[in-house]
């Protein structure tokens, strides 16, 4: 049982060798670890270097590329936009042309009918026949668009109007509308036929 104190004190040795170990790694700076790991890793071969620089490259290339590709889609979309605006825009103008075209030819008739619906007529079936007519031509020009220029009482407007004489008139103001010799018709904004009238002095 001799051996026991000095079995202790050895044991008591080892430990604190062992506990200033372990301080002294615990003391070690981050900077000595990182330096020890950096150590510790391989560097990179010329080959891995080249293959590295070569992949770089290639991905710079694909970007460059995308971004050419990218600039090229945006314009032609841009084009197709422009383009699909302007075949609307003439598709509208050769319909309104077109139509302006044929309702020119048949105002004629709806003037005649005009006419002779102010004239006195004894037979009231045709006289209604007439106007039967008359309003079918006038439904077909509003389903086309075709509305009729208002003239009597406006003030005149030569974009609209076409005078054909001036009356010295105390019922309407100084260049008003007071007399619409012929109706004036109208697409849109477009003036197919302007109305001929009379303008108050």
């Amino acid at each position: 049982m001799n051996f026991l104190p000095e079995l202790i004190q050895k044991l008591g040795t080892v430990l604190v060798e062992v506990l200033v170990l372990i301080a002294e790694e615990v003391e070690k700076k981050p900077e000595d670890v990182i330096e020890q790991t950096a150590s510790d890793e391989s560097i990179p071969s010329d080959e891995e270097i080249s293959e590295y620089n070569d992949t770089a490259s290639k991905i710079d290339e694909i970007d460059s590329a995308l971004e050419e590709t990218k600039d090229k889609y945006l314009r032609l979309m841009a084009e197709y936009d422009n383009y699909r605006k302007r075949t609307a825009k003439e598709k509208t103008e050769t319909y309104n042309n077109a139509v302006s075209d044929s309702v020119t030819e048949i105002l004629p008739v709806i003037d005649t009918f005009e006419m002779a619906l102010k004239t006195e007529c004894s037979d009231e079936s045709f006289k209604t026949g007439v106007e039967k007519i008359y309003n079918m031509f006038r439904k077909s020009l509003e389903k086309l668009g075709v509305t009729e220029i208002e003239a009597l009482g406006k003030e005149f407007d030569p974009n609209l109007h076409n005078a054909v004489m001036h009356v010295d008139d105390t019922d309407y103001a100084e260049n008003y509308v007071c007399e619409v010799f012929q109706k004036g018709y109208r697409l849109g904004k477009k003036v197919i036929r302007h109305s001929m009238v009379a303008v108050a002095i």
